[in-house]
């Protein structure tokens, strides 16, 4: 097989984390090609078809078409899509082609993506990301997973990610990822839930100065300016997350408390943020208040019209 620095990469959705790898990858001189559903709506095809172009990047007709261009399939899309995305691909698949499950989903939707892309004849790795892109770009930290984990991780390092092999057991490296993620998704609604409503009683300053002194390690200000920022931008895709996770709990015999209420918290800023109360989707400003009090009244003055029921 052809180096890694050699290879065409496939990337199937084209949003946050899809672009940053392009940029990454086409910073290196790798040919990418890229498909997502958001291509077939004319509000959002503009912008993407804009960023590919500035890079170099092909978009193509569908999911099959980017898996038979490619020597590597990344799969980042939201949670809900996961299986979905690798049925869509798994007629595309050239033997012996990589496929790397990018998604935050639970090990049983692993398991069923890595049967539909093996019987494929594809090489399925599950990764898991282990924080927030962003910060990290194509150097997040990824755990892989899977009989062909230790494969790939061979190829990718070569490409600048920081992966590390869980487990070639398939649901190890995700189990890892949904664990975390009831504690770091269910802070980001606990954080918007607890200041939210200490504005609300004009206690927010006695709030945070507690938690200073409780935990004095973190700057609770700007943690929760970032917390939500990061959920008004991306709460639909950390709801979709949060459900897997309710998932995952529930595979182990508990009952998903908070999951299930992080999920539905994630799932209402969401809302709110489609609906237009942070301000325009896409515009510089969106999510992007210095100060979360801002952010806090917006959500205080709708829920005056419209009150929430437990």
């Amino acid at each position: 097989m052809k180096a890694a620095t050699h290879w065409t990469i496939g990337l199937i959705g084209y949003g946050e984390v899809g672009r940053i790898l392009a940029e990454d990858l086409r910073a290196q001189g790798l040919a990418v090609c890229a498909y997502d559903i958001k291509l077939n709506k004319a509000d959002s095809a503009m912008e993407l078809s804009f960023h590919a172009s500035e890079l170099g990047v092909a978009l193509l007709g569908d999911h099959a078409e980017v898996a038979k261009n490619s020597d590597l399939v990344i799969s980042a899309v939201t949670a809900s899509q996961t299986v979905l995305v690798a049925q869509a691909v798994a007629p595309g698949m050239v033997p012996g082609a990589y496929f790397l499950d990018f998604n935050s989903a639970s090990p049983g939707a692993k398991q069923q993506a890595a049967n539909l892309i093996d019987a494929a004849g594809g090489k399925y790795v599950e990764g898991a990301v282990m924080t927030s892109v962003p910060p990290y770009r194509i150097k997040v930290p990824l755990l892989l997973g899977g009989s062909f984990a230790a494969e790939l991780a061979s190829h990718i390092t070569s490409l600048g990610f920081v992966a590390k092999v869980a487990s070639e057991q398939l649901g190890v490296a995700s189990a890892t990822k949904m664990c975390r993620s009831v504690m770091i998704k269910g802070l980001e609604a606990m954080v918007i839930e607890s200041f939210t409503t200490a504005r609300y009683y004009g206690v927010e300053d006695a709030v945070v100065a507690s938690l200073y002194e409780t935990f004095p390690g973190i700057d609770w200000e700007k943690q929760a300016t970032y917390f939500f920022q990061r959920v008004i931008e991306h709460g639909r895709r950390r709801s979709e997350e949060v459900r897997e996770v309710a998932e995952t709990v529930c595979d182990a015999g508990l009952a998903p408390w908070s999951a299930s209420g992080t999920a539905e918290r994630q799932a209402w800023v969401a809302d709110l943020a489609d609906a237009g109360l942070f301000g325009e989707r896409g515009a510089p400003e969106f999510a992007r208040s210095a100060d979360w009090r801002v952010e806090a009244d917006r959500m205080l003055a709708q829920a005056r019209e419209r009150p929430s029921t437990p």
